[in-house]
This record gives C-alpha cells, sequence and structure tokens, in this order.
C-alpha cells in the first residue's frame, strides 16, 4: 500500500468536520495522547461525543497517596491515573456504570496525617467483598460479581500492616484484578474497559513497576514522582536539568515498549503532547526506549499544548525551553530523528493565557514549529485550558 503526503489548509475548529464525527463517533479519529494526571479528564469526557477510538498513553510512575501504598505492598505500577483515564471515558448512559464509577471514585476515610483506627476500615472492605456495602449491591450483574472477586483477591492478599487510610476503592479493584491475572495489567484494563464501554483506549506505556528520577540545577537527586509536582511535599527549589526511569534507588533502568505500545502509536491519526505536569505526567511517558522511534515513524500530525498558569516542574522554563525539552527527549531514543519527525504545532493562547516562563514564540518558530494561537481558555478566573475549545481544535487537526 503506498502512502503519500497531503497539505491542506484547516478551519480552526471546523465545525462542519466535528458535526460529521458527532453523528458517527464510532469511526472517530485516532486521537493519541501521552498523558498523565488529571489535566485531560474533563477534554477526555468530551472526547467521546466525537470519536470512540482515543488512545490514552497514561505514566504508571506516581509515588504518592493511595497508589504509593499499592506499588509498596505488591511491587505494581501504579493503577490511579489508569482509573481516571477509564472512568473519564467510559459510557455513563448504560446501566450499571454511573454505579461502577460511583465505587471506583470512592475513597476510604481518613488520611496520611490522621490517627485513624484500621478495623472500621477493613470491616467496611469486608462488606464490599461481601456485597453488603451500599454502593457494591446496586452494581448489576456481571459486573458486580467481578468486582466482588478482584476486591477479594486484593482482601486475601493485603499485608497484615496495609494502611487503608484514604485508599481508592477502584484502586483496590485493579490491584486485585492485577494480581489474578498473572500481574498484568492489560487485562484487567481490557475488561473493565468492556464492562463499562469504555470510548476509546487506555493503557500504561509501560507495564513495570519503576520510578521517576530528576537531577536539579543544584545537583540534588529527587527519586519519585510525588516529590516533583509540589503536591504532597514542598516545591522544588531548583529547576530539573534531566528526567529518567530509576529503581526506587535512583538508579537508572533502560525499559522499552512493547510491541503492542508501538503500533498505538504508529497508528495514531494525531499525536498530541497535552497539558499536564510537564515533566512527570507528559516527558514521563516519552522516557521508555522505543517512543522517539514510534512516534517518528507515525505520519500525522503532531501538537504540544502547553500548560496555562503555575507548574512548579517548569520552574525557570519558558514554552520554548519546553519545546526544546520535549523534542530533546524523543530524539535521545534513535539517531536521525529530527524535530519535524516529531513535533508539528504548538497550541497556545497568547490574549487569554498565563504562561509564568513566558512564550518566545520567534524562538518556536525559528525551530520550524507552527504556533497556533487561538482561544483556549473559558470566561471566569481559572487559567485552565478550556476542553471546549480544545477538543474541537484537536479533532479539527485530525
Amino acid at each position: 500500500m503506498a502512502k503519500t503526503w497531503i497539505r491542506r489548509e484547516v478551519e480552526i475548529p471546523n465545525h462542519m468536520a466535528l458535526a460529521r464525527l458527532e453523528k458517527c463517533p464510532e469511526l472517530g479519529p485516532k486521537v493519541l495522547f501521552f498523558s498523565g494526571g488529571t489535566a485531560l479528564r474533563r477534554a477526555s469526557a468530551r472526547l467521546v461525543n466525537y470519536t470512540h477510538n482515543s488512545v490514552h498513553v497514561i505514566t504508571p510512575f506516581d509515588s504518592g497517596g493511595s497508589s504509593a501504598k499499592l506499588r509498596k505492598a505488591f511491587n505494581m505500577p501504579a493503577v490511579g491515573d489508569i482509573r481516571n483515564r477509564l472512568m473519564a471515558l467510559a459510557d455513563q448512559s448504560l446501566r450499571g456504570n454511573p454505579e461502577i464509577f460511583a465505587l471506583f471514585a470512592h475513597r476510604l476515610p481518613g488520611t496520611p496525617e490522621q490517627e485513624t483506627d484500621q478495623a472500621p476500615l477493613r470491616q467496611t472492605l469486608d462488606h464490599m467483598v461481601r456485597g453488603k456495602h451500599q454502593l457494591v449491591a446496586r452494581i448489576p450483574d456481571p459486573m458486580r460479581k467481578i468486582v466482588r472477586n478482584h476486591l477479594a483477591m486484593f482482601q486475601q492478599n493485603m499485608p497484615d500492616d496495609f494502611d487503608l487510610k484514604g485508599a481508592s476503592i477502584g484502586n483496590l479493584v485493579l490491584a486485585g484484578g492485577y494480581l489474578a491475572n498473572r500481574r498484568h495489567l492489560d487485562p484487567v484494563i481490557f475488561m473493565f474497559s468492556n464492562l463499562v464501554q469504555v470510548r476509546g483506549t487506555v493503557r500504561p506505556v509501560v507495564n513495570k513497576n519503576l520510578h521517576l528520577a530528576a537531577e536539579l540545577a543544584d545537583g540534588t537527586l529527587v527519586v519519585g514522582q510525588h516529590r516533583m509536582t509540589g503536591k504532597e511535599t514542598a516545591k522544588l527549589a531548583s529547576p530539573i536539568t534531566r528526567l529518567y526511569l530509576s529503581d526506587e534507588t535512583g538508579r537508572l533502568v533502560e525499559q522499552p515498549i512493547r510491541d503492542k505500545m508501538r503500533s498505538l502509536i504508529q497508528d495514531a491519526e494525531l499525536i498530541c503532547y497535552p497539558m499536564g505536569s510537564f515533566h512527570s505526567s507528559v516527558l514521563a511517558n516519552l522516557l521508555p526506549r522505543g517512543v522517539g522511534q514510534a512516534v517518528a515513524q507515525a505520519s500525522c500530525p503532531k501538537i504540544y499544548v502547553p500548560s496555562t498558569g503555575s507548574d512548579p516542574e517548569c520552574l525557570g522554563l519558558s514554552v520554548a525551553d519546553q519545546v526544546e525539552r520535549l523534542v530533546q527527549v524523543l530524539k535521545n531514543d534513535a539517531p536521525g530523528i529530527a524535530l519535524c519527525d516529531v513535533l508539528h504545532f504548538v497550541l497556545v493562547d497568547t490574549a487569554h493565557g498565563r504562561y509564568p516562563g513566558g512564550l518566545d514564540l520567534a524562538r518556536i518558530r525559528n525551530l520550524g514549529v507552527e504556533v497556533i494561537d487561538c482561544p483556549l481558555i473559558g470566561y471566569g478566573p481559572s487559567p485552565d485550558i478550556d476542553d471546549r475549545f480544545l477538543v474541537p481544535i484537536l479533532l479539527s487537526l485530525a
């Protein structure tokens, strides 16, 4: 089969194309996101109105909160961001899906700082396993049986000293499924995707229990994603100069992607590096060996959407600096990769967006990257990118 490039002018947003997609979303484009946390949750929920074929490559390196406890107990990848994206893409109109959503979003009481009695928490978990808890009882079969079986698997393997304070029930269900499927995430993701009719594909970039490590400009080594985001620890005092995959000690780990992940990337009709924590959500997905090559071999538009507002991980970085760093991480994967192979557009809103490090648009254009400047910020005080603007723009480029 022969392939060729066609250059065309595109209206942004293309309302006629969007109307067609809305009538037949099951035939929508394969828009691939290298995404981590919650920054893309609202956009994902809107995306399902236009395409059921989006691909979400998720970072499994979270080292804080409920995920950290599970990782320590079972030597497993983080599942919290996977759970969030599955629920964002689920068809909420189907019977049983809102009930699954409510269960997966539920957390047991308590915070790490509180002295909480574990006995009531274990009793609540036991009620869920036996199907007596109202959140489980209202889920229709066969989903209820699967949820109970996975929670039972978690309960049976839970260490005696496991701390259930603030535990995400969705994370416990996925962890139980991971253990029940010989420590593989793909089968449990596939099963729940089908049960709740997830309108898209969600996959961790790798299925290994790895961590993020960052070298700072002052020589400090920071190991663990949660230590970079400023959510659970103090914000970084010095800029990140290098990011890599590591074990718990900070030792470099070279981890390749699987053939299935390579195919997902290469088959994309649009690749988006979306807003979110720049290093721990976006760049983290690009670190495994083979990602850069797969992106370069994908014959589709590639776009970077920098975050607006404050990102503690971008200390001292302009948007132009972010573009250069993103491209360099991808080019490091193999000799011969050029900037034009991995990035074509940067999407900004100069009129309403807040970019604390500055933009330096001239430098971006000098790199050979086209800047798309259009409204992205919604009405009101929030500096966040509005999914009502973002989704139509991305789909118009696909």
